[in-house]
């Protein structure tokens, strides 16, 4: 007769074990993946990456570039240089952190005083950047709040926007790449993702006054380059077509191979913008269009319409 379910528990558990053993000592036996690459070891000394910290940090950024829409809503004049100080400092403490730890999973350093150093400097460099970043995204909320006539606010836009947040992602994100810190600027860029499904790569560089009406399904690829006031909508693919290979079959990588869009473009929604083309300033992409070459400046490629013959 059972009594508890932690007794069925218990019985269904000898019953197996053997077997669960046998699948524990599979899993366990990484030789194989480790070649692979499908298995990371730690030493006991490194810092590990860690999601929920660099959820932290980036609630920490959305809170210093707008205080009042992030953080502490009772921020005022007098609260805001202190409230400040704390911010950039936690901030600091934790990106500091995130940084050894994405440098020490890059596998590059195994000295970790050097390691530390390293990310010591980079954090630092990260930290003095803040104000400019601060004001590009500020040309970010300006584009959005210009380019929606329902929006009523730069405050709305601020605190509803997603390109704001995914946009506030990507940026420091980018600092990050352009430092060459492994790992960490992906888990920004993909947390971003997650949140607002826009998908900017951070190597992807991108200008002032920039903004993506609705922003659900937009993909910007690594090594797009996007100039100043540019729009996009929802559902846009910034691109790369099919990756050339090395002589043994394998994609090279690193190249240059998404498209580059100049000043004043704007694309329409599910347009689909592929390889290292260039996008002219001022050129217009209409909706659901699949382009492949070159757009001059000031163009405007829509969907050809069949004019029907008149009887």
């Amino acid at each position: 007769y059972i009594t508890s379910a932690q007794e069925l528990h218990s019985m269904s558990f000898e019953k197996f074990a053997h077997q669960f053993m046998q699948v524990v000592d599979e899993l366990s036996d990484c030789t194989d993946m480790e070649e692979k690459g499908f298995f990371h070891e730690y030493r006991d000394s490194d810092p590990i990456p860690s999601s929920k910290v660099l959820e932290e940090v980036i609630e920490l950024c959305r809170t210093i570039f707008f205080p009042g829409y992030y953080g502490k809503p009772s921020i005022n004049h007098a609260t805001l240089p202190y409230n400040m100080g704390v911010n950039v400092e936690r901030l600091y403490t934790l990106l500091l952190q995130q940084i050894a730890a994405g440098i020490c999973f890059g596998g590059s350093h195994t000295d970790c005083s050097r390691v530390y150093r390293l990310a010591e400097d980079i954090c630092c460099r990260i930290i003095t950047r803040l104000p400019e970043i601060r004001s590009t995204l500020e040309t970010d909320v300006i584009a959005a709040y210009d380019g929606d006539p329902a929006a009523v606010s730069y405050g709305e836009v601020i605190s509803c926007y997603p390109v704001i947040k995914a946009l506030i992602n990507y940026r420091i994100a980018h600092e990050l790449h352009k430092m060459e810190v492994p790992l960490i600027p992906r888990i920004i860029s993909e947390q971003a993702h997650s949140e607002t499904g826009i998908d900017i790569h951070p190597g992807a560089e991108i200008g002032r006054y920039f903004t993506i009406d609705h922003g659900t399904g937009v993909v910007i690829g690594a090594t797009c380059i996007i100039g100043n006031h540019v729009k996009l909508y929802q559902g846009v693919t910034l691109g790369a077509k099919s990756f050339p290979l090395d002589k043994d079959g394998n994609p090279i990588k690193g190249i240059a191979r998404h498209p580059i869009i100049e000043d004043d473009v704007i694309i329409y929604s599910n347009a689909t913008v592929l390889g290292r083309i260039t996008i002219g300033k001022g050129a217009t992409i209409g909706g659901n269009i699949w382009v492949t070459e070159d757009v001059p400046a000031g163009a405007r490629i829509v969907q050809y319409r069949k004019q029907e013959s008149k009887t």
